[in-house]
């Protein structure tokens, strides 16, 4: 016999749409067969209780017979012998239409007792099958629903393990009944052939033995094909006995996994988390927005597939587009006091989607993959080897601190290294030959994500007990040269991290400490950034809380010798400072920014601060800067025709465009 479309058991813990989708074909199948079934029962009924009218009944058997090969089966495959048959059989009826008259004892032992055996034992078992996995289903997800809804902070143990075990009682007997449910499927692609020809074989044997006249109206070619058909259907038996002693097996060993399957987030303190993967499949919470203030989350099942995000419904013959994951940026959120959620942005910095992932494993690898498609390492001729490689190379290149002292502790490897060549107020140009990374920041160089203190503790650290003024004024006389100072330009930035290098002579070394800086916070799930007033004078860069104005760091403008904008991405910027050490030496650190102005312009008033400082010791010199810059109608100056931000044209970005004298 040819072979059988089956369910394979092995997804049935697993649920997914596309197995929700293949099984309603055998659903289908199932239905149809039913109905087949209820109209060939029909049919015998007819034949056995129309004494009078057997020529009718039989003719209406034999139209029967031949309406199986049009009942478009879902699963029809295999089925070429079963209607070769059937068709042979409907020969046989036409022939004998005349001389069946009374078979209502043999009759309604051999052929009508087995169809109803089979509509009222299989097709009904399958029925009830289908109900209780339906309910297992609904209890399932409304423990993933409870359990999904556990609060992230303050949780109660007692409550939160009572949720566990009752999703992992309800995923196991979802499990246990999906299980049966298929078994019943599978078999009854095998007991449908059986249902189909046994009945015949007990109704032909009846007219061979009812009628005295069988012997001449059969031949000996009849006999054999009735005994090959009685072999086919033994064998079919045999091989439906078999397949159900290999399908209970299965269904043991299945049935035999560790607690740790059914149990979402089991290894919460130490999971084994695969941060190379380039494609991911699973079930996601989905936040949607149903009103101004109220939202629904709804659990869905999504899928990579190359650079997009992919959503599937239960049911669903094929998936949908959620998002373009291209140069995407995916970090971990805090949402509506629920765990494991994660925002993904898209390349414009709008706000994208909202998920959530059932454990601490699934939300971190979720990141991690999105983060690698972001990158377009799937459009590689090796895409795992690429994620493996970059990962790895990351890992060894960046070690995040978010530690001041860490930092001050770790040796620095620019202390011996002076570069003679460079002076206060130049900018020095871009090298001919671009050097190695290796020679530009030594490997493993600490990162610091937190460099900048919060404004709370700038005020504890450095005004002791005084008064805080209420109307958020500063008292701090510390940089009273801001009064005099010819340039004055604002600009809102954020602080993204800052490590050690070891040379100041070439932009190169600020184009390499943003991608390192960038990869470390990709890395280690760092997204949170602090933002701050960085005003640019013509003595110093300060970084100003926006909120209490109090300063948070303060850079001499003579000891920036390098600064640059990244080349691709206009809103990065950077510098380099040299500081003086306590053992004499000097120590050369590079500050990563994101602004919401264009990195240009930042580099253009930090040049312009350090012309002023260089032509401030000649007073004519400076007085023909000041002329060569437009004024406005209000006396300010104007640097590189500046124009309000793109992003909100808020007041305080448009600051940054003009300069007082």
């Amino acid at each position: 016999m040819p072979a059988v479309d089956k369910l394979l058991l092995e997804e049935a813990l697993q649920d997914s749409p596309q197995t929700r989708s293949l099984l309603s074909v055998f659903e289908e199948d199932a239905g149809t067969l039913t109905d087949y079934t209820n109209q060939l029962l029909q049919a015998m009924q007819r034949v056995y209780g129309a004494q009078n009218e057997m020529c009718l009944a039989t003719q209406q058997l034999s139209k029967q017979l031949l309406a199986y090969e049009k009942q478009n089966f879902a699963l029809g495959k295999g089925d070429e012998e079963v209607i070769s048959t059937l068709h042979y059989f409907s020969k046989v009826v036409d022939e004998l239409n005349v001389l069946h008259t009374e078979l209502a004892k043999q009759l309604a032992d051999t052929m009508v007792l087995p169809i109803i055996q089979f509509r009222e034992k299989d097709l009904t078992e399958v029925s009830t099958l289908k109900d209780l996995f339906g309910l297992a289903s609904n209890e399932h997800d409304l423990s993933m629903a409870k359990y999904s809804r556990l609060p992230k902070k303050k949780e109660n143990e007692k409550v939160k393990t009572e949720i566990v075990k009752e999703v992992a009682a309800a995923r196991r007997k979802q499990h246990l009944s999906s299980l049966q449910y298929y078994c019943a499927l599978n078999a009854l692609q095998y007991r449908k052939r059986v249902a189909m020809m046994e009945p015949m074989l007990g109704f032909t044997h009846g007219q061979i033995n009812f009628f005295k006249k069988g012997a001449e109206m059969f031949s000996q070619s009849m006999d054999s094909f009735l005994a090959s058909v009685a072999d086919m259907v033994q064998s079919i038996q045999v091989e439906l006995e078999a397949e159900a002693e290999k399908m209970q097996a299965s269904q043991q060993e299945l049935l035999s996994l560790e607690e740790a399957v059914y149990t979402p987030d089991f290894d919460v303190a130490a999971p084994q988390i695969n941060r190379n993967l380039i494609q991911k499949a699973g079930y996601l919470n989905l936040r949607n927005k149903t009103g101004l203030v109220t939202t629904t989350w709804e659990r869905l099942y999504f899928f990579t597939q190359g650079g997009n995000l992919m959503c599937q419904p239960r049911g669903a013959v094929a998936g949908g587009l959620i998002q373009d994951l291209d140069n995407c940026s995916v970090m971990a959120v805090d949402c509506e006091d629920r765990r494991y959620c994660f925002q993904i942005t898209t390349p414009n910095g709008k706000a994208g989607i909202i998920l959530q992932a059932e454990s601490r494993k699934e939300n971190e690898e979720w990141i991690c993959a999105i983060n690698n498609i972001s990158r377009q390492i799937y459009l590689t001729d090796n895409p795992e080897a690429v994620a493996i490689k970059l990962n790895q190379t990351a890992l060894q290149a960046v070690t995040p601190i978010t530690s001041f002292a860490k930092k001050q502790e770790s040796p620095c490897p620019s202390q011996n290294m002076k570069n003679s060549e460079v002076e206060n107020d130049k900018i020095v140009p871009k090298a001919a030959g671009i050097p190695e990374a290796e020679q530009l920041i030594a490997p493993g160089t600490p990162i610091q994500f937190d460099i900048v203190l919060p404004a709370t503790e700038f005020l504890d650290q450095n005004r002791g007990s005084r008064r805080i003024n209420p109307f958020g004024e500063t008292e701090d006389e510390t940089f009273p040269e801001t009064e005099d100072s010819l340039l004055q330009q604002m600009f809102i930035v954020r602080f993204l991290g800052s490590m050690a290098v070891k040379t100041d002579n070439t932009t190169e070394v600020i184009y390499e400490a943003m991608r390192q800086v960038l990869a470390a916070r990709a890395i280690h799930n760092i997204f949170r950034m602090t933002e701050s007033h960085l005003m640019v004078t013509s003595q110093a860069l300060r970084l100003i809380d926006p909120q209490t104005q109090v300063t948070r760091a303060n850079f001499e403008l003579t000891s920036v010798t390098q600064f640059a904008a990244h080349q691709e991405n206009k809103r990065l910027v950077g510098f380099v400072v040299r500081m003086p050490e306590s053992t004499g030496g000097e120590s050369l650190s590079t500050y990563v920014f994101e602004s919401n102005s264009e990195g240009e312009k930042i580099c253009y008033a930090i040049n312009l601060g350090k012309e002023i400082i260089e032509v401030q010791k000649d007073p004519e010199a400076l007085a023909q800067l000041m002329l060569s810059i437009p004024l406005t109608n209000d006396g300010k100056y104007v640097l590189l025709n500046d124009q309000p931000d793109d992003n909100d044209g808020s007041p305080s970005e448009n600051r940054g465009a003009e300069s007082e004298a």
